[in-house]
């Protein structure tokens, strides 16, 4: 089998999931920077991986594949242990609710309401984008702490995808102060996140200095 390519920015929370489950799966995969926020877009042979200009794209064996859900679950069946999903019928589902949440409610409202605008705009983020994601962040919040409830990891004492989804994405949100307040407000939430800090393979995808 020939190495995998992934195509993106290691700066991109998307991409730095594949990352995640390649590096927990301790599988060598060869990284392409491509930047689809260019002046003209997205690079012409990269919409031929991704027609929506996105990132992540991927390619194993001449098979390419998008969509981070797609690649991250591939990359598990395609690859040795360990297994990043749940063989039980209700923890993969929760698995894949909690991946649900962190795509649809807390990406939006922790990467882009709150960190982009609090961190990365800094003096010039919008404070009224920011009020009005902060209940929805918490909202994230309790319904991740509901899932965790006590176990190590989101769906038992192994990490999973779902796991992985929500570190790149806890990374940027404790970089706000905000962010850091709703976690540690949540002892169970916060000693979560102190176990996937400590995980090789955040240091290994680590692209900013983000905790």
């Amino acid at each position: 089998m020939s190495e995998p390519v992934l195509y993106g920015a290691a700066y991109s929370v998307y991409v730095r999931i594949c990352r995640l489950a390649l590096e927990e799966k301790a599988q060598a995969y060869r990284l392409e920077e491509v930047d689809v926020f260019g002046p003209d877009g997205a690079p012409a042979d990269h919409l031929r991986r991704h027609p929506f200009g996105k990132i992540p794209a991927f390619a194993h064996d001449g098979f390419m594949l998008f969509e981070t859900g797609a690649i991250a679950r591939y990359i598990d069946e395609a690859f040795p242990a360990p297994a990043l999903q749940p063989r039980d019928l209700r923890s993969r589902a929760r698995m894949n609710q909690a991946m649900s949440i962190l795509d649809n409610y807390a990406y939006p409202h922790w990467v882009w309401d709150v960190f982009v605008e609090r961190v990365r705009r800094g003096a010039d983020g919008d404070e009224a984008r920011i009020a009005a994601a902060l209940p929805k962040a918490e909202i994230c919040c309790e319904a991740l702490a509901g899932i965790l409830e006590d176990k190590a990891y989101l769906c038992g004492a192994a990490i999973t995808l779902a796991d992985l989804y929500a570190a790149p994405m806890l990374a940027c949100f404790t970089m706000a102060e905000e962010g850091r307040a709703m976690i540690a407000a949540r002892p169970r939430l916060a000693a979560w996140w102190e176990r996937l800090k400590t995980r090789p393979s955040l240091a290994a995808s680590r692209a900013i200095t983000d905790f």
